[in-house]
């Protein structure tokens, strides 16, 4: 008796992580229509990038290079994928001896990685920082949470176009107060 209650809990202990789904990010669309991407959360610190064709996998890439809700976008011939983080973490100042700030550390907050570009291996290949799309003077336009940035319009509740793919195959976004921008494959 003591033997199967014994059994019966350890198999209820164990089954809810064995039995966890997995969580995939919402699969977009290249701009020719022939490829689709997105990322899988498979477990704790487990992560699957994946671009696919129409009979199935194109490429996977067992790596983290964001979560399931960031924003992923494939090149127009499969190989290569921007991810967009509408919520990032805030940026930190770097460390001072002294009582004295380093110039710019005010702004240190919104030096943050943005956007990243991955080839199919999960190798980054380029990024963009807050800092390089948006000037200082822009930079209030930015919504600042306790720990986290909200800066992509369309997105997380903040009104305008969201991301999107033009025919030509470029990602155009708009930052919070700021003219389209344009990243190209």
């Amino acid at each position: 008796m003591r033997l199967t209650v014994a059994l019966a809990l350890l198999l209820c202990g164990a089954a809810p992580s064995a039995l966890a789904e997995e969580r995939a990010s919402r699969a977009r669309v290249s701009a020719n229509g022939l490829y689709s991407v997105r990322s899988v959360d498979v477990g704790v610190g487990k992560c699957r990038l994946e671009v696919l064709k129409e009979s199935g996998p194109l490429w996977t890439a067992d790596v983290c290079v964001g979560t399931v809700d960031d924003l992923y976008f494939a090149s127009n011939d499969g190989e290569k994928v921007w991810v967009l983080y509408p919520l990032v973490e805030k940026g930190k100042p770097p460390p001072t001896r002294g009582k004295k700030k380093p110039k710019g550390s005010s702004l240190a907050w919104a030096r943050v990685m943005v956007a990243a570009q991955f080839d199919r291996t999960g190798q980054k290949l380029q990024e963009r920082r807050l800092t390089e799309l948006m000037t200082t003077k822009q930079l209030s336009e930015v919504r600042q949470l306790a720990h986290h940035l909200k800066w992509l319009e369309g997105t997380l509740g903040i009104p305008g176009k969201g991301p999107r793919l033009t025919d030509a195959g470029v990602l155009e976004f708009e930052p919070v107060g700021v003219q389209t921008q344009r990243l190209t494959f």
